[in-house]
């Protein structure tokens, strides 16, 4: 969410914007922000010179009551009495407009960096670079679930009757592998400085209308029917609301937590070779990272955060490229954004695993997370978050990038990082 006063004193560079990420239908929300701030204003002026003349006539009453003028005194008593209902009137105007004036600014954009490429949507994407050889198969690789069946690994038709489509069992050394590489994704933050947590799997609605847009929140959100919790979607969004309306010093800057949740989504829309088998689903566990810093360490901490899961896909024989997010692939909150994709010799293409963003002050404004510096200045923090793994998503890659056939039998190797937490397995053998 911008702040007002910056939409005030920037107008076209707020519709430029706007311009930019090809939301041309959001455009009038810029003019009815200025002019519900206008009007907000003005009410706030009016109000204030209805305090000031209240205590002045209050004082006055007090000195006439003091001399004995009571007549007088109450002739401005009724004076005072009849301002109060108009100030009475005013306030409820004022708390009106605020509110409609907060659901109008985050309806706005946050303002892109000024790197971002220009682009109407995912297809006009970046390349930003390559790691690893995207190798092709030396034999036909089977589809993602028919590699864990072959494993005894995997029971969709029995989730299908639990819980529905989407979703899905786990099961012996798929599930094993599974709960490992999060194992090691953790340890991986640990080991990167990173604090460990286990957040809340549920939160309020203003946690959740603080750490995204309203659109997001409609195609990704499961709401506990009567009550005002929703199930998360990723553990940024508790991580982040950790910190609603707090205060931070900031000698205590860097805040950086990695923190491991089940995640809940709708997945509206789903379709083609990716959306069958896992790729999306209803539910699954991810390990996640955030950063909470000054602004002027934004942008060192966004590059620091991608190329972690950059180095943690590598330890695991995976190739990925990292991909920039052009204007119109950016939800709204977003700075800037990258997607860190694997290589699936299966489809002989990349597909998204992580995703980095850096959304500025935008989440810190709606919660109140702010920083007090060392003149005692008070300021927003900014935001960080990136996936590091997101199984069964990442397992896809994973399985596909180490499947082995003998011309008999499929076999899974274990790459040396993950052999602790396989019980030093480095291979594991077709049922």
């Amino acid at each position: 969410m911008l702040d007002i006063k910056f939409v005030r004193e920037n107008p076209e560079i707020v519709k430029e914007n706007i311009k930019k990420k090809f939301k041309e239908h959001k455009l009038p929300l810029v003019d009815e922000v200025i002019a519900i701030d206008i009007e907000k204003r003005a009410a706030n002026t009016e109000a204030n010179d209805l305090r000031a003349n209240r205590n002045k006539v209050s004082r006055e009453i007090g000195a006439l009551m003091a001399k004995g003028e009571k007549d007088k005194a109450m002739e401005m008593r009724e004076l005072v009495n009849s301002q109060a209902k108009r100030l009475a009137e005013l306030e409820a105007k004022e708390s009106e407009l605020e509110k409609e004036l907060i659901k109008k600014l985050s309806q706005i954009p946050n303002i892109i960096d000024d790197s971002v490429p220009i682009g109407k949507n995912d297809e006009e994407n970046v390349e930003v670079e390559r790691f690893g050889e995207a190798k092709e198969a030396e034999f036909e690789i089977p589809y993602h679930t028919d590699i864990m069946a072959k494993f005894n690994g995997i029971d969709k038709a029995a989730a299908g009757k639990v819980a529905g489509e989407g979703f899905y069992y786990l099961m012996g050394d798929i599930a094993r592998l599974h709960s490992a590489v999060l194992s090691y994704a953790r340890d991986f933050m640990i080991d990167k400085g990173f604090t460990y947590c286990i957040p809340p799997f549920m939160i309020r609605s203003n946690v959740v209308t603080g750490v995204m847009s309203f659109e997001e929140m409609d195609a990704m959100m499961y709401k506990i029917e009567g009550e005002d919790l929703y199930l998360i979607g990723t553990s940024e969004h508790s991580m982040i609301g950790k910190f609603i309306d707090s205060q931070t010093d900031e000698a205590e800057l860097p805040l950086t937590l990695t923190s491991y949740s089940p995640c809940f989504r709708k997945e509206k829309g789903a379709h083609g070779i990716e959306e069958r088998g896992i790729y999306r689903i209803h539910q699954f566990e991810k390990q996640e990272m955030i950063v909470i810093c000054k602004p002027e360490e934004s942008m060192d901490w966004f590059h620091k955060m991608w190329s972690y899961s950059v180095e943690l896909f590598r330890s695991l024989d995976i190739p990925v490229r990292t991909l920039e997010c052009c204007s119109g692939d950016l939800a709204d909150l977003k700075v800037k954004s990258y997607d860190v994709e694997a290589w699936s010799p299966k489809q002989q293409k990349y597909f998204e695993v992580c995703s980095c963003s850096n959304l500025g002050d935008a989440q810190a404004r709606r919660l109140g997370i702010r920083v007090k510096g060392e003149d005692g200045q008070k300021y927003l923090a900014h935001t960080l978050n990136n996936t590091v793994v997101a199984p069964p998503r990442m397992l896809i890659a994973f399985l596909e990038n180490n499947l082995n056939f003998d011309g008999q039998r499929y076999s899974i190797k274990i790459p040396k990082a993950l052999r602790p937490y396989m019980g030093n397995k480095s291979i594991i053998w077709e049922k």
